[in-house]
């Protein structure tokens, strides 16, 4: 799996060869004319619209020789359609979602197989667990110049100002969820703190209530650095920490206190990393292009302690019952067998606004 191109507001990379953690000795395509990737995936990420009208988010158009074009775009009602324009071949496809408010972020991820004359367009919500999937019929292969066009901005290129990023890749990308630590942060085990990119099936590690359980499996990705995955530092000693640790943005952490009881009528409850942003105690972490993650699959949707501070491990509900739904995720290849089911979440999971909310007022 290589990530190929990443462009953002600010900056914009194609490499043949592959980006950051990923670069191989050869190219993954020959940069030579009408060279084509048969197999990939785009990924971008953008803000939710408050309205309806309709907006291209992403895309290009190239109406020499012959029209080509790839366009993303907003549709009303709520939801987002994508339209591969090559001559007098056509694909389409269109998914609706639900309008949670404007600071929400929505994940389209595009991916196609031509060899098997398949193609998936995918919509995930930041925030939930839900994933909605629509088939892309007869979808068409991307040659070189498509993806410059469209991942450097030559020509006819819209970029809406609500895109976060877009990212290239020459695989079919997982969907669903996904690992959340950085690979080296350390995590309580009956043999003291080891580095969560070490632990492997059959070890152990402790709970945040001192109970001892076996990790079932240890799961990684490498990702684009940006949008809800660009990396969060956590800083010690804030949140029970003994050492600052690097995490993703979605990553939960368990928060607890007075005004959690008091706002929640709960003793804990979780809330993605992200919303702890405030410059000193949890602030953004400068990084590459790519950042690789890693999170634990514990027979229960158990708390561990990362670092000293209690975090969520990887939440996988009860995927093993849905084959295709497994085969899609980053458990891709993991006997269902070897898999627990995990009823609901340990604690209640917050809403961006009760995150949001909790964070002013412990800041007060």
């Amino acid at each position: 799996m290589t990530w190929l191109a990443i462009t953002d507001h600010t900056d914009r990379r194609l490499s043949l060869r592959g980006l950051g953690l990923e670069k191989r000795d050869e190219p993954v395509i020959a940069d030579v004319p009408n060279q084509v990737l048969n197999r990939g995936s785009i990924m971008f990420e953008t803000q939710v619209a408050e309205d309806s009208k309709p907006q291209v988010l992403f895309g290009y158009t190239n109406p020499h020789p012959s029209h080509r074009s790839l366009v993303f775009q907003a549709i009303p009602g709520g939801g987002v359609a994508m339209v591969h324009v090559q001559s007098d071949k056509i694909a389409h496809a269109a998914i609706a979602h639900k309008n949670a408010g404007r600071a929400e972020i929505l994940r389209l991820t595009y991916s196609w197989d031509i060899k098997y004359n398949w193609g998936r367009l995918t919509l995930e919500q930041a925030g939930e667990t839900a994933v909605t999937s629509v088939a892309v019929e007869n979808p068409l292969p991307l040659t070189l110049d498509d993806l410059r066009d469209l991942m450097l901005g030559r020509g006819q290129q819209d970029y809406a100002a609500d895109v976060v990023f877009a990212a290239l890749s020459d695989q079919i990308e997982p969907i669903g969820a996904s690992p959340t630590l950085s690979p080296d942060t350390p995590v309580a085990t009956p043999w003291g703190y080891r580095n969560v990119g070490t632990l492997k099936r059959g070890d152990t590690v402790y709970t945040a209530e001192g109970e001892v359980v076996p990790v079932l499996q240890t799961i990684s990705r490498t990702v684009p650095a940006r949008g809800s995955f660009a990396p969060i530092r956590m800083r010690a000693p804030y949140f029970g920490l003994q050492d600052d640790i690097v995490i993703a943005p979605e990553q939960h952490v368990v928060i607890d206190g007075p005004e959690v009881e008091y706002l929640f009528s709960c003793e804990k409850v979780l809330t993605p990393a992200r919303h702890l942003v405030n410059g000193f105690a949890a602030r953004t972490e400068t990084c590459g292009h790519l950042v690789r993650y890693t999170q634990l699959i514990l027979p229960n949707h158990d708390t561990i302690l990362a670092g000293g501070a209690p975090l969520e491990s990887l939440y996988i509900g009860r995927i093993r019952r849905d084959t295709h739904q497994l085969a899609s995720s980053v458990m891709f290849g993991v006997d269902r067998n070897d898999l627990p089911e995990h009823k609901a979440p340990s604690h209640k999971v917050l809403k961006w606004y009760e995150a949001i909310h909790l964070a002013k007022r412990r800041a007060a």
